[in-house]
């Protein structure tokens, strides 16, 4: 391997890279584009949900549920007045939920008797099972609160019921890496995983097309340059384009989404320079198997979102899928370095504990590299 033909390769690329604006608005723009899109869209904290309420009861404790209800910011209350207005929501069937309170609510939970405790009903709309589920915990969260604060505030409660409080009020939940449970803080440290390799199998995947279709890797064969010295010589300027690419996604985290970081920054820049070798390489791999521009597009766009959003875990949990496609996701690097991507964001993960992962990638990215220089021709047949 001589590193001189290797400098020359990667200083040609650089100078089309830098005729080519089209190539560098991608590189450049594109990636904070997504950031922002994918940063403030997607959301997966329910807020403001709207939620109908019958009140039976009509008490100051109803009310003050209620109360509770509303300030919590998880719903948005709107009364129905008369049976006639409930009965006319459930068939309309335009409710996220409705929340009808029976009559001796207040009186019931008052009196503290675990045996005719106050009733309500809580009917939700299940088409959207996400919400239905996040509306349900929300709501015996809230529920389980108010009736804790009635126990401790009724003197006259029974026994049983001042147990009950007790046995709730033992039990302390903490959140770690995420005490506020802020969907943003899960998305935005996996938003390296979609654009990075995405954005650099795209990149690379002309290359070597766009040089077969131009006629000017006949005069490239020409020359003692090799084919490994080829690919190392067209990954350099990408390679550094790219990571650029990874600093900007990181410092659009840190100061516009106030992502913490409290892993080790020079770990994180390892698998992020793991990864990216990887990406590029298999960009390069699509592009000297297909030598065709077209294909070349249509196979990147194929293997850097498909992998990136379905078998990576950043929309569908890895966990619930069946176990041949949990065992398939073992191959696609995403999974991988999403998972480093978020243990060094919100937690001082350690190189012992992400050792697997960052060697899931570095295999990744060898072998992509020898299947890229063992399909390279260095003949004009197609």
């Amino acid at each position: 391997m001589n590193f001189r033909r290797i400098y020359s390769i990667a200083v040609k690329e650089y100078k089309h890279i830098m005729r080519d604006p089209f190539t560098l608005a991608v590189a450049l723009i594109l990636p904070m584009v997504f950031v922002y899109l994918f940063g403030f869209i997607i959301d997966l904290d329910y807020k403001h949900m709207p939620l109908k309420v019958r009140d039976n009861d009509q008490t100051s404790v109803s009310r003050r549920f209620l109360q509770e209800v509303t300030s919590s910011g998880y719903f948005d209350l709107k009364g129905l007045h008369g049976q006639s207005q409930a009965e006319a929501a459930l068939n309309a069937n335009d409710f996220a939920g409705i929340l009808i309170i029976d009559k001796g609510f207040g009186r019931n939970i008052m009196r503290g008797d675990n045996t005719r405790p106050g009733k309500a009903q809580l009917l939700i709309d299940g088409s959207d099972n996400a919400r239905a589920a996040i509306m349900l915990n929300y709501m015996t969260g809230i529920a389980q609160k108010q009736n804790e604060r009635y126990s401790e505030e009724n003197p006259d409660a029974s026994p049983q019921a001042a147990a009950s409080s007790a046995l709730a009020g033992a039990l302390r939940s903490r959140f770690l890496f995420n005490p506020e449970l802020n969907s943003r803080w899960f998305i935005v440290p996996a938003l390296n995983t979609i654009i990075i390799g995405f954005l650099a199998i795209v990149l690379t995947a002309l290359t070597v097309a766009k040089e077969w279709e131009n006629g000017s890797m006949e005069l490239l064969l020409s020359t003692p340059v090799r084919p490994f010295e080829i690919i190392f010589g067209k990954l350099a300027p990408y390679f550094l384009l790219t990571f650029f690419d990874i600093l900007i996604v990181f410092v659009l985290a840190i100061l516009v989404f106030k992502i913490p970081f409290v892993g080790s920054f020079m770990l994180y820049m390892l698998a992020c320079a793991v990864y990216i070798t990887g990406a590029l390489a298999l960009g390069v791999f699509i592009s000297v198997v297909t030598r065709v521009q077209q294909s070349a597009i249509q196979f990147a766009f194929a293997a850097g979102l498909l992998p990136s959003l379905i078998f990576s875990g950043f929309i569908f949990p890895i966990e619930n899928m069946p176990a041949f496609f949990r065992y398939f996701t073992v191959i696609f690097p995403q999974r991988w370095f999403l998972l480093i991507s978020r243990n060094l964001f919100l937690s001082d993960a350690g190189i012992s504990s992400l050792s697997f992962a960052l060697s899931a990638i570095a295999i990744f990215a060898v072998c992509m590299i020898l299947l890229a220089v063992n399909k390279f021709k260095t003949d004009l047949e197609p």
